[in-house]
């Protein structure tokens, strides 16, 4: 009986260790699922700030105004959720986000501006779709909280490419 002991014991270490390094991988992937959702709101908010200076219809700003909103909400519980488990999130990097501000200006310097601004929104939106997609597929078991969150920014881009389409 005292030899099955060490087997036992040993045989109930390891697997706490595969359980413990379990939990450490999906907290992991829920980090970095909740540092997607928070990258990806922040780059719309930059977007839709870098052209509200534009003149354009009054149905296209009210529009973005309410899509900037909705950003804004997305990112303050991205930001709660983080802070509930003790986390730090990345953002996006001021470089970046000045490229973006700049790269945006430079696109609406001719042409409809209405008709660019949709498009260049309608293309961040569906960047924005397909990294919440492949973060939704990639990571098997998610804190519900997070997974929902992702669910909810991956229904605000689908609405906000459908508000869009009609100022093409």
């Amino acid at each position: 009986m005292y030899s099955m002991l060490p087997r036992f014991f040993w045989s109930c270490m390891i697997f706490l260790h595969l359980v413990i390094l379990e939990m450490v991988m999906n907290m992991k992937n829920d980090r970095e699922m909740l540092c997607s959702i928070l990258k990806t709101t922040q780059m719309g908010q930059i977007g839709i700030r870098s052209v509200l200076d534009t003149s354009m219809r009054p149905g296209l700003r009210k529009a973005l105004q309410s899509q900037l909103q909705k950003y804004d909400s997305i990112e303050s519980e991205a930001y709660y959720l983080a802070s509930q488990r003790g986390w730090e999130l990345e953002e996006v990097q001021p470089g970046k986000r000045l490229l973006a501000d700049m790269m945006t200006r430079m696109k609406l310097s001719h042409g409809n501006a209405d008709s660019k601004i949709a498009d260049m929104m309608i293309q961040g939106n569906t960047r924005g779709m397909i990294s919440g997609m492949k973060n939704l597929h990639q990571y098997q078991q998610q804190d519900c909280q997070v997974s929902s969150l992702c669910q909810r920014l991956l229904d605000c881009e689908t609405a906000n490419i459908r508000q869009l389409q009609t100022f093409l």
